[in-house]
């Protein structure tokens, strides 16, 4: 007799391919630039400054090349156009560059062929520029940030770890604790105020660290490093409204020599320090631009790989749309119905690829697990289950309620418990069985009648010789 068992199993739970975003080709800029400051003010974004020449990327001195611009052009993602406005006063290039009350401030960069320190604000609503008092370490290659009306300035170049910060109400700096190392090149956004410093070059070699700079208590930590390591890139935060919080690194990762670097997107989860690879630019380049309107992205300029170690300034204006559809669970087995198995067996599908998968049995707190697995423990009596799942992008779905009933099995009527299915083919297998037989004798009281035949026309035969 052959059994053939169909058991479920705890296998992986299925899924389907990775959809984490896309991209979008938007109207490019006006003119191409590398190394501009890029700053969004009441739904549209401003591209300021930069390089418009090419240049090689292989060292310290190589990384502004002029000649340096002090174009301002205005982009308006409801009608995709851009408009020229009043031109910042300094021509540079790789400056940081923050929004504080709705004003544009422009500080440090390179500048005919050196560092500088000028700080200039841009107000849009009245298309004018004004000076401010300059930071006191001219840096170029830094980015700055906006933590409780004050503007935070984080290393750059020459390798400097210095931090020091801009109150607007009163035109003055201070200096503050500086971060571990001298970092340059990075990128850098704010979440829950706290600024992260991630990748960029640590004394002229890639980094793939995250520093953390709380200014409430003035001090560093370090978070999950990224993935891959990112420099001339930019980063962009999700406000959590419209997608799940993030931050989004957008960046080229070494070597930077003779043929074209990798683009690297990734994304950082500030609530469980955790990364995530994302779906990569469709134009590659370094010391671009990133804009956030409505959780969406916008890569705007930067440097394209044009051969031989040789990068040319870019116009491109990218849109990143994330992708915020939750997961779809479809719960396999248990059903809405009386079990006399304990355990159950919980097998389900999910739509999508999974940062986490949970359950939840009779409303109580979550059991995390990888995928399908065994429910152990029941009690006799009704039961009600869910499953959850978020997906790499932080979307998280729950299946339909499942309500069944445990009844434990009965060891005088049935000592092991056996699925229906299972008896179904035990009693398909023995039929199975009982059919061969039943043909096996058929057969063999055939061929006993053709055997008494064949003996009767022998004899007959002999007879009548």
């Amino acid at each position: 007799m052959l059994v053939v068992s169909f058991y479920p199993s705890p296998l992986l739970v299925a899924h389907d391919e990775v959809v984490e975003g896309s991209w979008t080709s938007k109207t490019p800029m006006n003119e191409a630039r590398g190394g501009l400051g890029v700053a969004v003010v009441n739904g549209k974004i401003y591209a300021i400054g930069g390089s418009t020449q090419s240049g090689h990327y292989g060292g310290v001195g190589q990384i502004s090349i002029g000649p340096f611009v002090t174009t301002n052009e205005e982009y308006d993602p409801a009608t995709d156009t851009w408009a020229f406005k009043t031109s910042m006063p300094t021509p540079r290039a790789s400056f940081g560059i923050a929004v504080y009350q709705n004003k544009i401030y422009c500080i440090g960069g390179r500048t005919n062929g050196s560092n500088t320190g000028v700080n200039e604000v841009y107000d849009p609503a009245t298309d004018t520029w004004e000076t401010k008092a300059p930071m006191p370490t001219p840096r170029a290659h830094l980015c700055a940030n906006v933590v409780n009306g004050k503007i935070y300035l984080i290393g750059g170049i020459p390798n400097s770890s210095v931090n020091e910060v801009y109150d607007p109400s009163n035109n003055s700096w201070t200096t503050m604790a500086p971060i571990a190392n001298d970092y340059w090149s990075y990128a850098s956004a704010v979440a829950d105020n706290k600024i992260y410093v991630i990748g960029g070059s640590w004394d002229n070699f890639q980094y793939r660290g995250n520093q953390i700079y709380d200014p409430k208590t003035d001090s560093w930590s370090s978070g999950a490093p990224a993935p891959e390591g990112a420099i001339f890139g930019a980063a962009g935060v999700t406000t959590g409204a419209m997608a799940p919080k993030r931050i989004y690194v957008f960046g080229v990762t070494f070597p930077i020599g003779l043929s074209a670097p990798p683009f690297v997107t990734q994304a950082y989860n500030p609530e469980n320090n955790s990364w995530t690879i994302c779906t990569s630019i469709p134009t590659a380049r370094i010391n671009l631009g990133v804009a956030v309107v409505d959780d969406m992205f916008y890569a705007v300029g930067g440097d394209t790989y044009s051969g031989l170690g040789l990068f040319s300034p870019s116009a491109a204006n990218e849109q990143y749309t994330l992708d915020t559809t939750s997961p779809t669970i479809s719960i396999v087995s248990p059903e809405n119905n009386t079990y006399s198995l304990i355990p159950v067996h919980l097998n389900f599908i999910v739509s999508k690829s999974t940062s986490w998968i949970g359950y939840r049995l009779d409303g109580q707190a979550n059991v995390t697990i990888a995928g399908n697995t065994t429910i152990t423990g029941l009690s006799e009596g009704p039961h009600s289950l869910v499953v959850y799942a978020t997906d790499t992008d932080g979307n998280t779905g729950a299946s339909e309620t499942i309500y069944f009933t445990a009844i434990p099995p009965d060891p005088r009527i049935d000592p092991e418990p056996f699925p229906q299915w299972a008896a179904w083919a035990v009693a398909v297998s023995v039929m199975t069985v009982m059919i061969v037989a039943a043909v096996a004798a058929a057969l063999l009281v055939y061929f006993r009648k053709i055997r008494k035949t064949t003996g009767k026309a022998e004899i007959i035969s002999e007879g009548v010789m």
